[in-house]
């Protein structure tokens, strides 16, 4: 399985629009090879370079596994509280300094997730636990 993003490459900066100090929209996102056996899709983006430890910033579930692109700032089925304590997408916004990494794992699972929108992300991973067949890892980065 595969994500890439029309927006940036692996590992290259993810663009102002995308962040707190543009549009605050989620990146566009594609996702390729995914098993032909899942029946959904569970997305996290997090930053494991801040300050107190990894930050939450988009918690997305039971996203069909027919799903080839997500679009920017698309609508999506289900979603956790992140770090923010909002249950929606919240971009890039480490404190001025070094560049973070911004990690966006994407799961394919052989379930349907039962969880209410605001889910937190522990009980979204100890719901997936036993039922991940592939995962696949895009890293952007951002600096202010």
């Amino acid at each position: 399985m595969e994500i890439t993003s029309p927006a940036f490459k692996h590992e290259h900066p993810i663009p102002k629009k995308y962040t707190c100090e543009g549009e605050d929209l989620s990146p566009p996102l594609v996702f390729q090879d995914v098993p032909s056996n899942a029946k959904s899709l569970t997305l996290i983006m997090e930053d494991p370079d801040a300050p107190r430890g990894v930050f939450d910033h988009w918690i997305v579930w039971n996203l069909p596994p027919h799903l080839m692109t997500l679009a920017e700032g698309a609508q999506v089925p289900m979603e956790g509280k992140n770090s923010f304590h909002v249950d929606k997408y919240r971009g890039p916004c480490p404190p001025p300094g070094s560049p973070h990494r911004y990690v966006i794992q994407v799961y394919a699972l052989d379930i349907q997730l039962n969880l209410p929108t605001g889910s937190s992300k522990k009980r979204v991973l100890e719901a997936m636990e036993g039922h991940i067949l592939a995962k696949a890892v895009l890293i952007g980065k951002y600096q202010r």
